[in-house]
């Protein structure tokens, strides 16, 4: 007998399936064994062949009698495709590491089994509290066409109480539900409510698991057939359960469901794929969904509102804005206004926290004029450019676009043009100088990974510290009940970045962070907002939680910029020692592809980070109007020396 199989190792340039003998009947989906050159890996099979006229090497082991359910075999030659990834980087997504060690298997999935468990109990579950707005989202989520569907819910709406609901009529049914997290760690508070509400049917899936812990689990979620919810990041979406009847995506605008390692792909455009092979409901979930995500589900009928805090205690918390150019606002310290500051000392005096909020995400400088707020802008673009030292030259890195730097501001005339920024360690520090009784914790990327957020969760929740400063790593939905004030050091700072989604991503920060106060918990909420450009509006959407005016301002500028959703985009880069070398790859991919009329392309440029430990990264950004188009223009770039990414949430 014969058998396609899918290799988790390519073995050569356009990848592919390879063809085996077995004495024994194999089932597509088994996990097998199988000679590679002088190698020996793991396979994944594919489908039974008919005799074949060239020699063959034999399987050599079987390994799981349990095959992988056809959803994740359909998913493979898909994420292939769609993303013009061989497939045996996309198999590999598949199969756990050290599966293949001994005694890995024991107790789990021994080769005279193939059969699944069985659950001996049924299952009882806690009930379900909901509020009439959440029980009409609900019944507006049953009464849509489609698989995909969009609930933007406001912060504090209580879209963890539609989740569970969802999954326990999934559980009622016999089926299986996945629940994707950005980072379990930081969503420590909704896993907790799942595993109270579904216990040992929970399946955890995290980044803190040994390769060892991670096999077990993902061993004992193929060896049943039980009714379980997955929960875990990315990853987990591709875990083997056996029939799957619901995936949620809880907090769908993070960056954090795309893969930016080879394979490259959307977990969200993959979940979709996946709810449309069975045929289930595949749930976004998110209070600033991305602006793709948002239009398709407007204009495809499939967005579900969720406006209404879900605790009638929720207060509205007011807002201060502070002009940064203005610094009479800041006579006791250079980057805490005295509004700031009076309001921290007046939570330290009431027992309730403050939470300082500056997200350092990215590395440009900002330029831009500290007399009236004038950002070096590229003409073309209308985006940010970026400082480059070397040449002291601005350069936008979408369109191009080169400008010397100005010698004063081009509004004001101002000599005091400035390219510098601040971080949260420099906020520490400053706090700690001015509040020194003060319990002061950092949270952001720089962290010991002793003393992160979820370490110190207990600490935050029961008011011990009293100041919180922190990145993005504090705006993803905690619930803080003795949090009373927000501080926002630079709204503004996102905005400097050249990238088309700058905007989109400072207002989802900005609301995210905005919406830790007035939760219900204590009866005043407030947020201070420093800019230097606060009547923008990206900021004043933000203050006022209006997501679809917001939502209708960046529509209006990605279409007459053509950028998603109105058009498709791709990356391609090359990155060689010399920049000579790279520059010259970059423009052969150049003139061969400009040569078609559907792409619209950008000149070569460095990328945003010019140089890496791999040496020089020169790129294209390429436009179309159509998908396909834009993929089968790029299948001669695949598998070699350029590295393609479709559909980049940024570009930086």
């Amino acid at each position: 007998m014969f058998f396609e199989v899918i290799p988790t190792e390519v073995f050569r340039n356009d990848g592919g399936i390879l063809t085996y003998s077995s004495e024994i009947a194999l089932k597509p989906g088994q996990i097998v064994l199988i000679p590679l050159g002088k190698k020996t890996v793991t396979g994944i099979v594919w489908q039974k062949v008919p005799s074949v006229d060239f020699p063959t090497k034999p399987i050599s082991k079987l390994l799981s009698p349990i095959p992988l359910p056809k959803h994740l075999l359909r998913a493979i030659f898909w994420l292939s495709q769609y993303y013009l990834t061989p497939i045996p980087l996309v198999a590999n997504l598949l199969i756990p590491a050290g599966l293949t060690s001994r005694n890995a298997l024991k107790g789990y999935l021994e080769p005279q089994e193939g059969t699944l468990r069985q659950k001996s109990h049924p299952i009882a579950l806690k009930a379900i509290s909901l509020n009439l707005a959440q029980k009409k989202a609900l019944e507006t989520i049953s009464g849509i066409s489609g698989n995909t569907k969009l609930l933007r819910g406001v912060t504090g709406s209580g879209k963890t109480n539609i989740y569970l609901k969802l999954t326990a009529d999934t559980l009622q049914k016999g089926q299986s539900a996945i629940l994707l997290v950005p980072e379990i760690a930081l969503t420590s508070q909704l896993v907790k409510v799942f595993e109270q509400t579904f216990g040992e049917n929970i399946a955890l899936i995290h980044s803190k698991q040994t390769l060892a812990e991670k096999r077990q689990t993902w061993l004992k979620i193929l060896s049943t057939n039980a009714p379980q919810v997955i929960i875990g990041p990315r990853s987990a979406l591709l875990s083997p359960v056996q029939n799957l009847g619901l995936i949620i995506i809880d907090e769908a605008h993070e960056n954090a469901y795309y893969q930016e390692n080879p394979p490259r792909y959307s977990a969200l455009r993959l979940a979709s794929f996946m709810a449309h092979c069975q045929q289930m409901p595949c749930i976004l979930g998110s209070a600033t969904p991305t602006l793709v995500d948002y239009y398709l589900a407007k204009t495809k009928h499939t967005l579900v509102g969720l406006d209404q805090k879900a605790k009638n205690t929720a207060v509205m918390p007011s807002v201060q804005i502070v002009d940064l150019k203005k610094r009479e606002d800041f006579l006791h310290n250079r980057y805490f206004s005295n509004q700031l500051l009076t309001s921290i000392e007046k939570n330290i005096k009431d027992r309730h926290q403050t939470l300082i909020f500056h997200n350092r995400r990215g590395s440009a400088p900002l330029t831009i004029c500290e007399e009236c707020g004038w950002q070096a802008l590229c003409p073309e673009c209308f985006l940010p450019m970026t400082l480059h030292n070397d040449s002291y030259i601005l350069t936008c890195h979408i369109c191009g676009h080169e400008e010397k730097v100005p010698s004063s501001c081009p509004n004001c005339q101002h000599t005091g043009i400035i390219h510098k920024g601040f971080g949260t360690k420099l906020l520490e520090m400053e706090l700690k100088q001015h509040f020194p009784k003060a319990k002061i914790a950092r949270f952001d990327g720089d962290n010991n990974k002793n003393d992160d957020l979820a370490s110190l969760y207990n600490s935050v929740k029961d008011g011990e510290i009293e100041i919180l400063i922190g990145t993005q790593t504090l705006a993803k939905g905690l619930d803080l009940p003795h949090l009373a004030t927000v501080g926002i050091v630079q709204a503004d700072a996102g905005l400097a970045l050249p990238d088309f989604a700058a905007e989109e991503r400072t207002f989802e920060l900005l609301t995210q962070v905005i919406g830790r106060v007035g939760r219900g918990h204590l009866d005043q909420a407030e947020v201070i907002i420093q800019s230097y450009q606060p009547e923008h509006p990206v900021i004043q959407a933000a203050i006022s939680a209006d997501y679809p005016g917001f939502a209708e301002y960046l529509l209006k500028q990605r279409r007459t910029q053509q950028m998603p959703p109105f058009t498709y985009l791709a990356r391609l880069t090359s990155v060689y020692k010399t920049e000579k070398t790279a520059l010259a790859k970059i423009q052969q991919a150049y003139n061969s592809l400009s040569k078609n009329p559907s792409l619209e392309l950008s000149p070569p440029m460095p990328a945003f980070h010019e140089r890496t430990s791999r040496g020089y990264v020169w790129q294209l950004i390429i436009k179309s109007t159509s998908r396909e188009s834009l993929r089968k223009s790029l299948l001669p770039f695949r598998n070699s020396q350029y590295t393609i990414t479709l559909d980049p949430p940024s570009l930086l």
